[in-house]
C-alpha cells in the first residue's frame, strides 16, 4: 500500500486530498463527528476543512448522471422506460437562479421584496375534488390528480396560447392527456427526471406508472401494490428509485427496474399516528424528508434509508403535511394544521424562520417556494387566499383572493418560471403567470 501511494503522480496524490477533504466535510456537516475523526486522522486530513455543504453529493450526482447518461446511449429500447423524446421531455432548461442563503444572517430589515403580480385562468375541471398537482422538473408539463380517480397532464406551452388575448387557431385545449386506472382518490404525481412516465400515489393502495409519450394510452404500464394507503411519491433525481409516504410510519424505498421494496434499518421510535403525508428527496438524492401526521418532520440518508434526524413536534401536535429541501439542501420548509410555515436547518434541526398569516388546519395542503426561492406560497382557507411571504424576511407581501369557490385543496409553484397551479374544493384547476 505504502509502495502504491509513493508512485502517485502530484496531480493524483492532489485528487486524493481533495477527496479526503470532501468526505471528512460531508461527514462533519451531517453531524456524524465520529466518523468524521476517523477519516480525518487516517488521512492525516484537517478535521475543520472547508469546503461547501453536500458538495460530495453534488459531485457524484453529476458523475452518475454522467455514467447513465453514456450507458442510456447503448441501451436497447428493451429497458423498462423508453427515452421520452417524442415530447421533448427532459431536456434541462435554464432555471432563473437563485441567490437565497438563509444562513446569511438574521438582520433582513428594510430587505423585503414585493412580490409580482400574476393573471390567472381556469384551465379544466375534475368531476370531483381536485387534490394534487405536479410540475415536471423541466417545467413543460403539469399534472393534477382527483378524488374522481383521473389524471390530467396539461402541456405548459399550451396553457399560455390559451392565454394570449387573441388567439388565431381558435380555442386551445391545454389538457394534451387524461388517464383513468384507480378505483380510489390520487393523493401525490410525480415525474420521472429523464423519461416520459409520470407516476401516482392513490388511496387504492397502489403506484401507477403511465407512458404520457403515447396519446392513445389511457392506462398504466406498470402497477406497484404497496400494503397501505399511498399519501406520497417522489422519484430519486436518478430515476432508478422511488419513495413512497403511506399509512405506514416508514417510508418505502422502492427500485423502479425490480420493484423490490426497500424499508429503514434503523427506524426511529414512531408513535400510533406516523402516518407520512408527504415524502420528498433533496436535489441531489442524498437526503429525503418525511412529514408525519405526528407533527414530526424526519430526514433520511438517500442511500442507507436510514433517519439521520427528527425534528419531533415541528408543528406541536397538529399533523405536518408538507416538507420540501431547498435548492442548497441545508434546509427544509415545512407546512402544518397548526397554520404556521416553518424553515429548519438541516444540520442542527434549529427553527431558522416563521411565516405566519395564513389559516390552515382542516384540509391537506402545503407551502411552497417560488422557484427563485425569493418567496414562500401557501393556503389560507378560511379566507380562500393565497398567501405570499418574503422568504429571507418572513414578512407577509401579498394576499391574493383564489377565484376558487371554497378554499384550495393544493398550490403547486413551476420549478422553472414565475408560475403555478392552484387545485381546488370546487374540483377546478387554474394557471398562475407573473405578469411581464
Amino acid at each position: 500500500m505504502e509502495g502504491n501511494n509513493l508512485e502517485k503522480t502530484p496531480q493524483e496524490g492532489n485528487l486524493y486530498r481533495q477527496l479526503n477533504c470532501l468526505i471528512v466535510a460531508h461527514l462533519r456537516h451531517h453531524n456524524l463527528i465520529q466518523a468524521a475523526r476517523a477519516v480525518a486522522s487516517a488521512t492525516m486530513t484537517p478535521l475543520d476543512v472547508e469546503a461547501p455543504p453536500n458538495k460530495l453529493l453534488e459531485l457524484v450526482a453529476k458523475g452518475l448522471a454522467v455514467k447513465e447518461d453514456e450507458t442510456l446511449r447503448g441501451v436497447p429500447s428493451s429497458t423498462l422506460f423508453d427515452l421520452g423524446t417524442a415530447l421533448g421531455y427532459g431536456s434541462n432548461p435554464n432555471p432563473r437562479v437563485s441567490s437565497i442563503d438563509f444562513s446569511a444572517g438574521q438582520d433582513t430589515k428594510g430587505s423585503t421584496k414585493s412580490f409580482p403580480k400574476h393573471e390567472t385562468r381556469h384551465l379544466s375541471e375534475h368531476k370531483n375534488i381536485a387534490r394534487c398537482a405536479r410540475f415536471s422538473p423541466d417545467g413543460m408539463f403539469v399534472a393534477t390528480g382527483s378524488a374522481d380517480t383521473s389524471i390530467k397532464l396539461f402541456e405548459i406551452s399550451k396553457i399560455k396560447q390559451m392565454m394570449l388575448p387573441d388567439s388565431k387557431d381558435g380555442p386551445v385545449r391545454p389538457v394534451i392527456r387524461t388517464f383513468y386506472d384507480h378505483e380510489q382518490p390520487i393523493n401525490d404525481l410525480d415525474f420521472h427526471p429523464q423519461s416520459t412516465v409520470l407516476i401516482s400515489g392513490a388511496k387504492d393502495n397502489t403506484i401507477k406508472f403511465f407512458d404520457f409519450s403515447k396519446a392513445t394510452a389511457k392506462r398504466a404500464f406498470r402497477v406497484i401494490q404497496d400494503t397501505h394507503n399511498v399519501r406520497s411519491v417522489a422519484f430519486h433525481p436518478s430515476g432508478d428509485f422511488l419513495i413512497a409516504g403511506t399509512d405506514h410510519p416508514i417510508a418505502h424505498l422502492y427500485d423502479v427496474n425490480t420493484f423490490q421494496c426497500y424499508l429503514s434499518a434503523n427506524p426511529p421510535e414512531i408513535g400510533v399516528n406516523g402516518a407520512i403525508n408527504q415524502v420528498r428527496y433533496s436535489s441531489t438524492g442524498g437526503m429525503y424528508v418525511t412529514a408525519s401526521k405526528d407533527g414530526a418532520i424526519r430526514l433520511w440518508d438517500g442511500v442507507s434509508a436510514s433517519c439521520v434526524r427528527s425534528i419531533v413536534g415541528a408543528h406541536r401536535t397538529a399533523e405536518a403535511m408538507s416538507a420540501c429541501f431547498t435548492k442548497d439542501q441545508r434546509f427544509v420548509l415545512s407546512c402544518g394544521k397548526d397554520s404556521t410555515v416553518k424553515l429548519w436547518e438541516i444540520g442542527t434541526g434549529r427553527l431558522v424562520k416563521q411565516y405566519l398569516g395564513a389559516t390552515h388546519t382542516q384540509l391537506r395542503c402545503q407551502a411552497v417556494f417560488s422557484d427563485t426561492e425569493e418567496f414562500v406560497l401557501s393556503i389560507d382557507e378560511s379566507s380562500n387566499e393565497i398567501v405570499i411571504w418574503d422568504a429571507l424576511t418572513g414578512e407577509k407581501v401579498a394576499k391574493w383572493p383564489s377565484n376558487h369557490i371554497g378554499s384550495p385543496r393544493w398550490i403547486e409553484h413551476s420549478p422553472t418560471e414565475p408560475a403555478f397551479i392552484s387545485c381546488g374544493t370546487d374540483r377546478s384547476v387554474r394557471f398562475w403567470k407573473e405578469i411581464l
